[in-house]
């Protein structure tokens, strides 16, 4: 042993397990580490969910929107080119190439003006739970 005047060096005691090292290593987490992880886990999972599910609801409106605004223009050319004096409300669907839409025509009179008529078209989806309807509307001079 070095002499204690020594700066460099420190003495150190002897004990009869110096020698030895005792080494404990800890494997694997805590239950509350675990539970806090599973936790996190769980609100990023639900978070994702809702934002997929609005994305697919949001992509499936937008497809029935613009399916229906193209099917109820077409629609409302053919009858625009009509005679209006001809006109009258009538139903049907778009064929075998849009399964599902269906179109309605009411015609009517409006009050105020008597040469005008207003022909609503309403273009549904039998698909789609909500949101199934769009809707166009025509005001047509009618000459007697």
């Amino acid at each position: 042993m070095p002499p204690v005047s020594d700066p460099c060096r420190r003495a150190r005691p002897e004990f009869p397990f110096s020698r030895r090292r005792i080494v404990v290593r800890w494997s694997g987490f805590t239950l509350l580490e675990v539970m806090i992880a599973m936790a996190i886990l769980a609100i990023t999972l639900v978070t994702i969910y809702q934002s997929q599910s609005q994305s697919i609801s949001m992509a499936t409106d937008s497809r029935f929107l613009t399916t229906a605004s193209l099917l109820a223009q077409g629609r409302m050319a053919e009858i625009d080119a009509a005679d209006p004096r001809t006109v009258v409300s009538a139903n049907g669907d778009f064929g075998d190439d849009y399964p599902g839409y269906t179109w309605r025509l009411e015609v009517s009179a409006v009050e105020e003006l008597p040469l005008l008529r207003k022909m609503t078209l309403t273009v549904t989806q039998g698909r789609m739970a909500t949101r199934n309807a769009y809707r166009l509307i025509l005001y047509k001079v009618v000459t007697p």
